[in-house]
């Protein structure tokens, strides 16, 4: 039996990923009921450190996505209130929420990486920074928000990068785009802890013309192989290129590694795109289906995730 009686779980917040989270929130909050904890749901907005002090947590379910709940700063509050949390701690979310410093640290350990560069929104409307194929990415978002494919053949960059609407930041990447299928691994716990690493290898096929917002949270926006025809030793190889992302980066809990399987020419090339350390907990989403898939049901992977907290991550 788990030592934490009360839990918080955070949800909602204040990134462009709100909806999710709420989504996500709610279905874990319904879970750790189901399993005999005491739950309070907390809107985090400006005012999570007053409202987390009334709730008098024994810990706090972290289900918030996006910008200041998946990058360090809610983590940094809880550390602060000594209220252990979920999911990775303030170094690894930071790192893991900026893809250019994530990156930064993939490359240092070996993984396979697309090239990319950063540069300024404006600049990047004005003309092409690369030769196209290539990706634009808000350098510090999730969820697929903001990202444009630009395609040979097309004339210019998106116009809405120059835009006063655009407001996802100055700083964007670049990334060479890279042709083949969409592959994810969750990770559970590390080396050593008492998670299962690597669960397995899910193929993500979009209806849509890129795995954007709508693929990944709208029922039917995307089909989930898994688990994903490819070879077993591309399998393998992805398992173990998250399990060492996840390392690299020193997180903790759950996350999710996204990877581009260039499989074009005859080819079995595997890209790690980006760690996502506060993966979605919806209906649809990932992670829960990985748990299920090795015999985990969404309950016991939700008490799992909470008995897992702890400060100092």
């Amino acid at each position: 039996m788990s030592s934490y009686k009360r839990i918080a779980v955070l949800l909602g917040g204040l990134s462009p990923e709100r909806d999710v989270s709420l989504v996500s929130g709610a279905a874990c909050a319904k879970a750790l009921r189901e399993e005999g904890f005491h739950v309070a749901e907390i809107d985090a907005g400006a005012d999570v450190a007053e409202r987390l002090r009334a709730a008098k947590p024994d810990a706090a379910f972290n289900a918030l996505h996006g910008r200041w709940g998946e990058d360090g700063c809610v983590q940094g509050v809880l550390e602060m209130m000594k209220i252990p949390y979920t999911h990775s701690g303030v170094l690894a979310s930071a790192l893991a929420m900026h893809k250019e410093r994530a990156k930064a640290v993939f490359g240092a350990a070996g993984l396979p990486l697309a090239k990319s560069i950063l540069v300024d929104r404006h600049r990047a409307s004005q003309s092409h920074v690369m030769p196209p194929p290539y990706v634009i990415k808000p350098v510090n978002q999730g969820s697929s928000v903001g990202v444009y494919i630009v395609r040979p053949g097309d004339n210019r960059p998106p116009g809405a990068l120059g835009t006063a609407e655009w407001t996802l930041g100055d700083e964007i990447m670049v990334e060479d785009y890279v042709p083949g299928r969409e592959l994810t691994v969750a990770v559970m716990g590390g080396e050593g802890g008492n998670g299962l690493g690597a669960l397995a290898v899910t193929e993500i096929v979009p209806k849509t013309a890129f795995y954007d917002y709508d693929a990944k949270y709208a029922p039917g926006g995307s089909e989930h192989v898994i688990p994903a025809n490819v070879k077993p030793a591309v399998a393998k190889q992805a398992m173990r290129l998250a399990e060492r992302a996840h390392a690299a980066l020193g997180c903790r809990g759950v996350s999710r590694t996204d990877f581009r399987f260039d499989d074009t020419k005859g080819q079995d090339r595997l890209i790690v795109l980006e760690v996502n350390t506060q993966p979605g907990m919806t209906a649809t989403s990932l992670v829960p289906e990985q748990a299920q898939h090795r015999g985990m049901s969404f309950n016991a992977l939700v008490r799992w995730i909470v008995e897992d907290a702890s400060c100092d991550r």
